[in-house]
């Protein structure tokens, strides 16, 4: 599940990812989120939280975020990544040379500190 959790600044969406996330939390959730928002800014922010009960991403969640991303390559200003999990915080780092606006990969105990970085 991916919920909405806050827009701090008018640029800035936040997302928190609770247990599997699936393609459909994407089509529901996230990419209309992201389609409205860019509407009214040419470039946002994105602060994508993991929460601790995240388990895992199907296939097609993962599909769809590589979708949004190729869609619109030059639509992000900052992406703020705030997870314990291995894995995510591993592939974070490694895909975040081709993503072109910087890109930082926070603990969760950090959420305060990505918080501020991203409205910075």
């Amino acid at each position: 599940m991916i919920e909405i959790t806050s827009n701090q600044q008018d640029n800035v969406l936040a997302f928190t990812a609770h247990g599997r996330v699936t393609g459909e939390d994407y089509e529901s959730v996230l990419i209309p989120a992201i389609e409205a928002k860019l509407k009214e800014k040419p470039k946002i922010r994105l602060l994508y939280n993991f929460g601790s009960d995240f388990s895992g991403f199907e296939a097609k969640a993962l599909w769809d975020d590589a979708k949004v991303g190729l869609q619109h390559p030059t639509a992000w200003e900052k992406i703020a990544v705030v997870s314990d999990n291995k894995w995510v915080v591993g592939a974070t780092k490694v895909f975040r040379f081709i993503i072109p606006c910087p890109v930082k990969v926070f603990d969760t105990h950090q959420l305060v500190g990505a918080t501020e970085w991203i409205n910075s």
